[in-house]
């Protein structure tokens, strides 16, 4: 019995072709392409890591930016702005907010260096005293209604003055009278207890902490009426 040879495809040279094996050209290119892929998504993960890190940094320099020229944050010492403000209220402070004027609260850089809250009763080229017949603090002869932010059965100022305030100065009070060292402690220093409008950091505008009790800070009423 004769046994046929086994079919199989013959080379160039008429030798038999070796059997299809798993490093055939399809097999190679199936795993390069799912190495690829690979690669792609290493590359993407990369990619998104680094443009977080990029934002995250800009959204940090921003704040930083933000904190130093335009909002600020200060957080209450003492009694002196009682009711107003209470000790542990956080505040922001508004840096750009032009020209200080009567009523506002300002954070400003106090006698001794330090940061310090106080609110505005007259500014340059006024005459402030205490006080009328009633008692009353008067800006310009007109006199003050404080009711709106003096401390509860405080008086207006259990001290006597009058002053012509300097021009680019600023006669300042705390809301808690009694218990304040404002423009009346220091008449005995430069600027007879006045502070330059450039000590001035600037206008705190909110009570932001703690969350009950959040709000705007307002210039009283009273502040409008004076020429």
């Amino acid at each position: 019995m004769t046994v046929e040879p086994e079919n199989r495809p013959a080379t160039s040279e008429g030798e038999p072709a070796p059997p299809h094996t798993a490093e055939s050209p399809d097999n190679v290119e199936s795993g390069a392409g799912e190495g690829a892929k690979g690669g792609k998504k290493k590359r993407s993960g990369r990619k998104s890591l680094v443009e977080s890190l990029f934002l995250l940094m800009v959204g940090v320099a921003v704040a930083l930016l933000l904190n130093l020229f335009v909002f600020g944050s200060f957080s209450i010492p003492s009694e002196s702005m009682e009711n107003t403000l209470l000790v542990g209220d956080r505040v922001f402070v508004n840096k750009l907010h032009g020209g200080t004027e009567r009523g506002d609260v300002v954070v400003f850089k106090g006698w001794q260096g330090d940061d310090t809250i106080k609110r505005v009763i007259a500014v340059g080229g006024d005459t402030v005293k205490c006080c009328d017949a009633k008692g009353r603090i008067t800006v310009n002869g007109v006199p003050l209604e404080e009711k709106d932010y003096l401390y509860p059965d405080d008086f207006p100022s259990g001290d006597k003055f009058e002053k012509v305030v300097p021009k680019g100065r600023l006669w300042v009070m705390g809301d808690h009278r009694s218990a304040s060292a404002d423009s009346r402690t220091h008449e005995e220093q430069a600027g007879e207890g006045t502070i330059s409008e450039k000590a001035v950091i600037g206008r705190a505008f909110a009570i932001y902490w703690p969350f009950s009790r959040a709000r705007l800070l307002s210039t009283p009423e009273t502040f409008t009426k004076l020429r």
